[in-house]
């Protein structure tokens, strides 16, 4: 219990440690943009930002129809659409980057000849960012989900692919050599000894993966798809509504910061055998 009661406590003054620098950057803004110091065109208040985002996020109520117009207006509820969207593209579209990369990065990298077959086409295709197959996914595709998670896929495949080669390949040859002595097949040398040796690697490369999902996913909406968080911010800059662009943006940074959470409390998980871990 005093143990427990300890790390709590730990827990919250890191978080308030944390908060001390963002506190003090949305109070220097909110005053400058309170003493005129940026137009609100360009800067708006960090009041207004946060008004927008909420209003942006709440559907509208159903008022009077007098007053829905306006009240439709206030309260929009897109913002959590858009996040359902853009959340729903990331994850698919890394579901299907990740789930062909492992697997070919779990061959590359426990046979030689696999490796060799591979290597020369995924270091050419692996400087190309995945932005550069905009138009070739709308040539393929057309518009909507397809070409957004197909970049999404591009994206995500490459990390998680490098990664698990590594992981495989770096295996400490003290276990391979012990599992050897102890009458160890190909199957349990791989399954048993190699893959958990490399999973501090794969799982490395799927939180790069998720990351570089939603960099692609936002310039893949600015274009392929008619809702999201990227066309909503680019739909913003047409009307020139910084407040919007703002608040998207933060959206996107919540959203990312819940995932990577999610995923380092996962490995921490699966890896609370490895070494440097608290158990």
């Amino acid at each position: 219990m005093v143990r427990a009661g300890a790390g709590l406590g730990r827990r919250t003054r890191d978080l308030a440690r944390g908060l001390v620098v963002p506190l003090a950057l949305l109070a220097l803004w909110e005053g400058c943009a309170r003493a005129g110091f940026f137009s609100p065109v360009v800067l708006p208040a960090a009041s207004a930002v946060a008004l927008k985002w909420w209003q942006s996020l709440l559907p509208a109520a159903p008022f009077d129809p007098a007053e829905q117009g306006y009240v439709a207006w206030m309260f929009s509820g897109e913002m959590l659409h858009d996040a359902v969207a853009s959340l729903y593209r990331v994850v698919v579209g890394f579901v299907v980057g990740a789930g062909l990369a492992l697997p070919l990065g779990l061959l590359m990298g426990a046979s030689r000849r696999v490796y060799g077959l591979f290597n020369p086409l995924v270091q050419v295709l692996r400087p190309i960012p995945p932005i550069a197959y905009i138009p070739l996914s709308i040539l393929w595709f057309g518009l909507g989900n397809p070409p957004a998670i197909f970049l999404i896929a591009i994206g995500a495949f490459f990390p998680v692919l490098m990664n698990t080669i590594t992981g495989v390949r770096h295996v400490d040859g003290i276990y391979l050599r012990a599992a050897r002595n102890l009458g160890a097949g190909q199957w349990t040398m791989f399954t048993r000894v190699m893959l958990p040796a490399a999973t501090p690697y794969i799982l490395a490369g799927v939180r790069i993966g998720i990351g570089t999902a939603f960099i692609v996913v936002i310039v893949s909406e600015m274009i392929a798809v008619n809702d999201g968080l990227g066309f909503r911010i680019l739909e913003a800059r047409e009307f020139m509504w910084s407040d919007k662009i703002i608040a998207g943006m933060f959206t996107i940074g919540l959203l990312g910061l819940a995932i990577d959470t999610a995923v380092s409390r996962l490995n921490n998980h699966l890896l609370r055998w490895h070494r440097g871990l608290d158990h």
